[in-house]
């Protein structure tokens, strides 16, 4: 999971988008335009988390808690690479906003440096999740500490917990994500929430954060098939009645689509995702032109009732 890159940015009302911290990973930047398409989606269309696919470029953007940073209309967008899993996108972004509102400032050399050491930081969370040796290794540090502050009772406990959970944390997780390659969505999260409350006993903070967002993602899931079946119903049923030349039916293909690539765009299917993207670019051009022939179609009428 390396997105290409991760940035802050604002929306001012009057003036647009504008970026308050960049962290490059693969040397690609986001486009202008997309970010202008984020603007109408978060403040045209009051959505505080969007996923936008445009031009083989995919974006997630979630909105920062006001009450939290004491700014509003801040964002964190992550510009993904085609096979990154979204999933775990998503739930990186909530534990990157977890992490940044603690020391959230305006000063951009500071921003920017805290949003590299933050993302290093859930690298590294990456890392102990397939390792549980890692993950050993930072209760022994975490007890030192605590034997050096006398805490002798909790590093005791602290001790016998990390001989059992991390090795169970693993095989819990291993588990939840075969349940999510299987799609058995309900077993899954119970498993991530499973996983979140062994990282929760051995203080495992950030593990739990992320493993939390994720369970309630893919808690989602199961209402999200059924919005979606119903989605591609009501577009076969709009289809059908532009069968009887009703050209003005067009533009409400658009709607349907948009949110079908939002739902889709969870479930990581980039193939789906640009057959839909191509469908709306030609379904927007197909409205414009019924727009047009219906204005052509009521100029013809009008001249032919001037005639007798």
């Amino acid at each position: 999971m390396t997105p290409q890159a991760i940035l802050i940015y604002e929306i001012d009302k009057s003036f647009g988008p504008n970026i308050l911290a960049e962290h490059v990973l693969n040397q690609v930047k986001l486009p202008t335009y997309l970010l202008k398409d984020l603007v109408e989606e978060h403040v045209q269309k009051n959505q505080e988390t969007v996923t936008l696919q445009k031009d083989n470029k995919r974006i997630y953007s979630t909105k920062f808690d006001s009450n939290l940073i004491n700014k509003d209309n801040v964002y964190l967008g992550v510009l993904l690479r085609e096979d990154d899993d979204l999933i775990s996108i998503k739930s990186m972004a909530e534990t990157l906003k977890s992490k940044m509102t603690q020391n959230f400032t305006e000063d951009k050399k500071k921003l920017e440096k805290l949003l590299k050491s933050s993302y290093d930081s859930i690298l590294t969370l990456m890392e102990k999740l397939k390792e549980p040796a890692l993950i050993v290794e930072t209760i022994n540090e975490k007890t030192k500490r605590m034997i050096d502050e006398g805490k002798l009772q909790e590093a005791r406990e602290l001790i016998d917990l990390g001989e059992e959970i991390p090795a169970k944390l693993a095989s819990e997780i291993k588990l939840a994500e075969q349940f999510l390659e299987e799609k058995l969505y309900k077993k899954a999260k119970k498993s991530f929430q499973k996983a979140a409350e062994l990282a929760e006993l051995i203080q495992e903070d950030e593990i739990v954060i992320f493993l939390q967002h994720k369970a309630e993602e893919i808690g989602t899931f199961p209402d999200l098939i059924k919005e979606k079946d119903q989605l591609f119903k009501n577009l076969q049923d709009i289809l059908k009645d532009l069968e009887e030349n009703n050209l003005y039916l067009y533009k409400e293909l658009a709607n349907p689509i948009n949110r079908l690539i939002e739902i889709i765009s969870s479930f990581g299917d980039n193939q789906l995702i640009n057959k839909l993207t191509e469908l709306n670019a030609v379904v927007n051009r197909a409205s414009k032109i019924a727009k047009e022939l219906y204005d052509i179609d009521k100029k013809i009428r009008k001249m032919f009732s001037k005639l007798y």
